[in-house]
């Protein structure tokens, strides 16, 4: 961490039972992708992503049958034993939906706004105040949330218009982004002059362009101190949406800005929703903010191990971490901080491995077939054989029970 920036400072932000700001954890947002009004379907993946890590989970509130569906959500929720605070997003009518169902205002743990698409001409204000009133009345933080693919046109359009009467007028990229900032301050203003608290508001101002990201964000943060939701909008699918988030996302993270973060990525037919909160959880954590899970360092391969057996081992101790992580967390705190290393042959993998708390320096193509194990850097074991996997991922659990067994009361 000594090599991280401090992070900006903020006012701390209570949404449901999760407080965000500079005192708190970056925390892991994120979305579902049902139909709200199908409340089994929607309430069934709201879990998963909580279950996966997700901290808040926004979902989206766009008709009549969607508000109406918020407490059936919620109690299904509670019958699943799962408490993670749920975001409506609202968008065109959220005005009058939060009137017309108080049950989804009261239940809902913040609302979100889009500047650009609260309202048109005279109706805008009006409309943007009746949300922020009900905010007010139902005692929820509001998030700001500003994106150039609906930003506010009637702005945009003055801004070029005063940028076109400069002596040395600026790009038309650089004059939208000045617009996402002024969007997000002047309604963060106008909610304050409503009657919401400083301390009720968060800001984001996403786009799709990594160095636009980041403009934005450090420009956001020197002119206010609300809290910022960071992500890169439509970041993408598979391995473009993953380095595409990262790559703005660390170096906002790396500089103390962003309280909140999701990584939007467009999944695969078939591919699990919870891909994204996993992304995030393993940015934050390779960038040393958070543990989530045990890390495993393995070696990429090479000449000297065509076997796919290091591959192989490789997945199953990740995928084994991560499934007892639900259980290690509730008895075994600390357990997130493991390090486990398996390597492939011998150039890399005995050295490796004693930097682990566990590591496993498996044999490469025509080297003897053993597998040495390293706990806290010392040789403990040779593992052989067909059984070599099961027994590699039984020491992860006994070491687990026993390094981060919780004390008896009246130990020291």
């Amino acid at each position: 961490m000594s090599n991280l920036q401090p992070r900006r400072k903020t006012p701390s932000v209570r949404i449901g039972g999760v407080n965000v700001g500079s005192e708190h954890p970056v925390m892991v947002q994120s979305m579902t992708n049902t139909d709200t009004q199908d409340a089994k379907g929607t309430a069934k993946q709201i879990a998963e992503l909580a279950r996966a890590g997700s901290e808040v989970v926004r979902i989206t509130v766009n008709t009549e049958e969607a508000a109406r569906a918020v407490p059936e959500i919620a109690e299904r929720l509670a019958m699943m034993s799962c408490d993670v605070p749920l975001v409506g997003d609202f968008h065109y009518n959220g005005h009058t939906l939060l009137q017309k169902y108080p049950d989804c205002a009261q239940l809902l743990a913040k609302y979100r706004i889009n500047p650009g698409n609260v309202g048109f001409g005279r109706k805008r204000d009006d409309q943007f105040a009746t949300i922020v009133e009900q905010a007010i009345e139902h005692d929820k933080p509001v998030r700001i949330g500003v994106n150039w693919g609906s930003l506010d046109q009637k702005l945009l359009a003055r801004l070029m218009d005063e940028n076109g009467r400069r002596k040395a007028p600026l790009a038309a990229d650089a004059v939208m982004r000045e617009a996402l900032v002024v969007s997000a301050l002047q309604s963060a203003e106008q909610a304050e002059n409503i009657g919401l608290g400083h301390d009720r508001i968060l800001l984001s101002a996403k786009v799709s362009a990594v160095q636009d990201l980041i403009a934005v964000y450090r420009e956001l943060a020197s002119r206010c101190d609300y809290p910022l939701h960071l992500g890169l909008t439509e970041a993408g699918m598979g391995s473009k949406g993953v380095v595409s988030s990262s790559a703005a996302l660390a170096v906002l993270l790396q500089e103390g800005l962003g309280d909140t973060i999701r990584i939007s990525l467009t999944p695969a037919p078939g591919q699990p929703r919870t891909d994204e909160v996993l992304v995030a959880q393993e940015l934050l954590q390779s960038m040393g903010f958070r543990a989530f899970a045990p890390m495993v360092t393995a070696c990429p391969g090479c000449g000297r191990t065509t076997s796919t057996f290091f591959q192989e081992l490789a997945k199953d101790t990740t995928e084994f971490v991560r499934a007892r992580m639900p259980e290690w967390k509730l008895q075994y705190p600390g357990a997130e901080n493991l390090s486990l290393a398996v390597m492939g042959c011998i150039v890399n993998g005995p050295g490796e491995s004693r930097h682990a708390d566990i590591g496993i320096s498996l044999p490469g193509t025509g080297e003897s077939p053993t597998a040495p194990v390293f706990v806290d850097g010392k040789k403990t074991i040779t593992l052989r054989g067909d059984g070599l996997t099961s027994e590699f991922l039984e020491l992860i659990e006994d070491y687990v029970k026993t390094r981060y067994a919780p004390k008896a009361p009246g130990d020291t």
